[in-house]
C-alpha cells in the first residue's frame, strides 16, 4: 500500500502506546485520523488535544465510511479476534501496528531499540541526542517524552529511532540499519515457548541487520552473544562507552547503560562523542519511568514506574533505596497479566522482598488475557511475606487510595508500578 494515497485512517486501540504514535503520524502528514478504545486515559486525552476523535467502546461498525486504512493493536489479535474479522469483511485495507511500521521503516535509516529492559528509555535518548545535534530524527516510542511531550517525534531527516517490540515478534518488521539490544531474558511467555524461543526471534532480527550496520550490545552476554554470533553487522560493545558517561538526571545504574547505548549509536551515526556525552546529561526522561507526579496533601512525594518484570523492579527497588535511604517508602504494585505472574512467580516474589518497602499489591490486571484462578495477588503477597518481606492486597483503587491518603506523611515515598493502571493511584493522591 502506497500511504500516499490514503487520506482517511481508523485506529483499532487507538489509545495503544505504540498504535497512538502512528496516529500521530499520520495526522502529522494531513489524513483524516479517527479511532476507537475500550477506555478513556492520558494518551487518549492528548489525541483529543491534537484534533483527532476518540470513541469509546468496542463497536466496528463505527469504521466511518470513506475509510481509506484500517490499523491495529496487535492486542485484539488475542482478545477480540472477531473484531478484526468484522472490520476485514467490510473491504477496507487493514495493517497491525508492526505492518504500518515495516513501511515506514523499509525507506529510512532506521535505528531500532529492543530489549526486554530499558528500550523505551533508550529510544527516548537517542531521540534526544539526534535532535540536540541537529539531525531531525523522526521518532516513535512507547512513551511519553519529556521535552516534546508525545511518543511521536515528526523529522525531516532519513533517520527513524523505533521502540523494537519483541512480543509476538513484532520487531522482525523493521528493517534496522542500526539494532541496539539492550538486553534479552524471559518474558511473554504467554507467547514464547522459552528462553530459546526467544533467543530465536532476536537472532532472526539481528540477521536483518545489513553487512554495513551496527549491532550494539553487550557482546560479553551469553544470551546476547549466542543470538549475534553470526551476524554480518559490526557488533559495537557499549560498556566502553560506560566510563564516561556524565551524570544523569534519570538515575539508576540501569540508565547510565541505556545512556551508553544512545552514544554508541550516535557515534555510529558519525556524531561527535562528546557532543552526544553533552547532550544526554540534559535528558529529562519519559512519562511513567520513576516519574514525579507530585505531593499528597498531608505532603508524601508521589513517583510512578512501568516497571512490570521482576528484573526492571529490582532494578528500580534498589534505585530508590539509594535515593531515599531516610525515608519510609511504600510500593502499590499492579500485576500485570495472569501468565506473566504465574510463569514468573518467583522472580516477582524475590524482587519485592525487601524489609525497607512496604508492598501493597492490588489483583491482577488482565490486559488482553481471560480471567485465571489458579494466580491471584494474594499468593504473591503470602510469598513475599514467607520471604521476609512487607505485603498485603487491597481490592480496589478507591480502597487503596483512602489508605494511603490515611497513612502518608511528610517523610514518606508512594511509588505506583506496574503496566497495569496503578498510575492512577498516583494521580489521584497527588494533587
Amino acid at each position: 500500500m502506497n500511504f500516499d494515497e490514503v487520506k482517511k485512517v481508523y485506529f483499532l486501540g487507538i489509545g495503544g502506546i505504540g498504535v497512538s504514535a502512528i496516529a500521530r503520524m499520520f495526522k502529522s502528514e494531513g489524513k483524516d485520523v479517527s479511532g476507537i478504545d475500550a477506555s478513556d486515559s492520558v494518551i487518549i486525552e492528548g489525541l483529543r488535544k491534537e484534533g483527532i476523535e476518540v470513541l469509546i467502546g468496542s463497536n466496528s461498525s463505527s469504521v466511518p465510511p470513506g475509510t481509506d486504512l484500517a490499523v491495529y493493536t496487535r492486542a485484539l489479535e488475542v482478545a477480540d479476534a472477531h473484531i478484526l474479522e468484522e472490520v476485514k469483511s467490510t473491504g477496507v485495507q487493514v495493517m497491525s501496528y508492526p505492518e504500518v511500521l515495516n513501511k515506514v521503516s523499509s525507506d529510512k535509516y532506521t535505528i531500532a531499540v529492543s530489549g526486554m529492559h530499558g528500550k523505551t528509555t533508550t529510544t527516548a535518548m537517542c531521540s534526544h541526542i539526534w535532535s540536540d545535534l541537529g539531525k531531525s530524527p523522526t521518532t516513535i516510542v512507547g512513551s511519553i517524552m519529556k521535552e516534546t511531550g508525545s511518543n511521536y517525534l515528526h523529522g525531516e531527516s532519513e533517520y527513524f529511532i523505533v521502540e523494537a517490540d519483541e512480543y509476538r515478534r513484532s520487531f522482525l518488521h523493521l528493517s534496522p540499519k542500526i539494532l541496539i539490544i539492550t538486553n534479552i531474558e524471559e518474558d511473554h511467555l504467554d507467547y514464547y515457548k522459552d528462553l530459546e524461543d526467544i533467543k530465536d526471534a532476536f537472532h532472526v532480527l539481528a540477521q536483518k541487520v545489513p553487512k554495513d550496520g551496527y549491532i550494539i550490545c553487550d557482546n560479553e552476554d551469553e544470551i546476547v552473544a549466542s543470538v549475534i554470533k553470526d551476524t554480518q553487522a559490526t557488533v559495537v560493545d557499549y560498556k566502553k562507552y560506560m566510563t564516561d558517561i556524565p551524570t544523569l538526571l534519570t538515575k539508576g545504574e540501569f540508565n547510565r547503560k541505556n545512556a551508553a547505548c544512545a552514544v554508541a549509536a550516535a557515534v555510529c551515526c558519525g556524531m561527535d562523542k562528546e557532543e552526544a556525552f553533552k547532550s544526554i546529561a540534559t535528558f529529562r526522561g519519559t512519562w511513567r519511568r520513576f516519574e514525579y507526579i507530585g505531593e499528597t496533601e498531608k505532603g508524601a512525594k508521589v513517583y510512578d514506574d512501568y516497571a512490570h518484570h521482576p528484573t526492571e523492579i529490582k532494578s528500580t527497588l534498589n534505585m530508590i533505596k539509594e535515593e531515599f535511604p531516610d525515608k519510609k517508602v511504600y510500593i502499590a504494585f499492579h500485576p500485570h497479566l495472569y501468565s506473566r505472574t504465574k510463569l514468573l512467580f518467583e522472580g516477582f516474589a524475590e524482587s519485592l522482598t525487601d524489609p525497607f518497602f512496604e508492598v501493597v499489591l492490588l489483583p491482577i490486571y488482565p490486559a488482553r488475557e481471560e480471567f485465571d484462578p489458579s494466580i491471584t495477588s494474594e499468593m504473591l503477597a503470602e510469598e513475599i511475606e514467607k520471604k521476609g518481606g512487607n505485603a498485603r492486597v487491597i481490592d480496589t483503587f478507591s480502597e487503596i487510595e483512602a489508605y494511603f491518603a490515611s497513612i502518608l506523611g511528610p517523610n514518606d515515598i508512594l511509588v505506583t508500578m506496574g503496566a497495569g493502571e496503578s498510575n492512577k493511584i498516583a494521580y489521584n493522591l497527588a494533587k
